[in-house]
């Protein structure tokens, strides 16, 4: 069993905060800076260009990899970091569509979150062969699937309300119609129970800045099921996705399986800081983990519920059906939320309404929660947010 009062020690994190925001970026591990202070000055300053070969970089993406890909329940060497999220959303879904030819449309819903969507609508104008951009309510997904969808792209939990997709129920019927899956596992890596080999998913992709505490601009992952390895092609076809890359041919000729999905040089300082956070992970039960999340955010709601009557809870009900955030409805949310930041209490807004907030059990407790429902409650009963400097709009929200 996963020892969480242990594993809150093990981060930084300011003195009279609460940080509710761990599902937009996840606070410092401790060791990360002792880590990238090692790979600065002994790797980087001591081996200078040697660190390739005797420090091990040129082995990182797919060494962590693999340590992510127990977390999210992918099978050893078929998942690989490097460069961002939305690149390994454009790899994918370009395999994808490449391994259907005969298929137009690419089927997505409306609680995906918009950069996949974007990266779609930009890589159909590249490939100029008429595919559709098929967006539909997250409710009408299932009966939306059809002979003339080639892959699905989805958002497991949505990035604003929590909701949860059935990742085994979605991926069953896809297959079952002859459509590819591919599943972004952002806001559920580290958050929530995955099995994206045991649901036969097709590809998964995500980011590691937000649960996984990788630090900002941490490189994202892509997984490509092992049917798919040797078949999948790259349409970023990148140098160190060369079978031979140090051989420095004029063509371009394929890796072997999970390699091919490697593009540009890896960020060996933010694949430092993310490799002191997954020293923490290894050690975390994903059953546990997901069980005191539930624990957090029903304690949460019950707060908020109880004091905030004017905010409507936007995320589902069931704990079963929703990742490891809350999110309240009210038309002053962005004020709200910056008079709860200027309190201690830091969450995120979501335009229109949003409010959002993340339960992170690696360094949350009940006394936190509690403490954080309170200072919202006040905010509200107060109209502490009813101020001109909480409502200046700020670039990131």
């Amino acid at each position: 069993m996963t020892d969480f009062t242990a594993t809150r020690s093990l981060f930084q994190l300011p003195d009279g905060v609460i940080y509710l925001d761990g599902n937009s970026l996840g606070p410092l591990p401790r060791a990360a800076t002792a880590r990238m202070t090692q790979v600065m000055q002994d790797e980087w300053g001591e081996m200078l260009i040697s660190g390739w070969n005797h420090a091990g970089w040129m082995a990182q993406p797919t060494r962590l990899g693999d340590r992510i890909g127990r977390l999210i329940g992918a099978e050893p060497g078929h998942v690989v970091l490097g460069d961002t999220l939305s690149i390994k959303v454009y790899q994918a879904l370009a395999a994808a569509l490449e391994m259907r030819p005969d298929r137009r449309v690419i089927l997505s819903d409306s609680g995906n979150f918009p950069s996949d969507l974007y990266m779609a609508e930009g890589l159909i104008r590249a490939f100029g062969r008429g595919h559709e951009l098929r967006v539909v309510p997250p409710e009408d997904l299932a009966d939306a699937i059809t002979d003339e969808v080639a892959v699905i792209l989805l958002t497991q939990v949505d990035y604003r309300t929590g909701r949860l997709h059935d990742m085994a129920d979605l991926t069953a019927r896809a297959h079952a119609a002859g459509t590819l899956v591919i599943w972004d596992l952002a806001h559920s890596a580290g958050a929530i129970e995955v099995d994206v080999a045991g649901t036969g998913a097709d590809f998964a992709v995500g980011c590691t800045y937000k649960y996984l505490n990788g630090g900002p601009g941490a490189p994202a992952f892509i997984y490509v099921a092992p049917c798919h390895a040797d078949v999948a092609r790259a349409a970023l076809s990148g140098w160190l996705g060369h079978v031979a890359p140090f051989a420095f041919e004029q063509n371009y000729r394929p890796g072997a399986g999970i390699e091919r999905m490697r593009v540009g040089t890896p960020p060996v300082l933010a694949m430092a800081a993310l490799e002191a956070a997954l020293d923490i992970w290894d050690s975390v039960d994903m059953a546990a983990l997901r069980a005191r999340s539930i624990t957090l955010s029903e304690l949460f709601i019950e707060k908020v519920e109880a004091t905030c009557p004017m905010l409507e809870l936007a995320s589902p009900r069931d704990p079963n059906q929703r990742g490891s955030q809350v999110s309240f409805r009210y038309e002053q949310g962005f004020a709200v939320v910056q008079a709860a930041i200027a309190h201690g209490v830091i969450g995120d807004f979501r335009a229109p309404d949003i409010i959002r907030f993340g339960f992170t059990p690696l360094y949350l407790c009940e006394e936190d929660i509690t403490d954080a429902a309170s200072v919202l409650a006040r905010i509200m009963a107060e109209r502490v947010w009813d101020n001109a400097i909480f409502r200046t709009q700020v670039g990131v929200t």
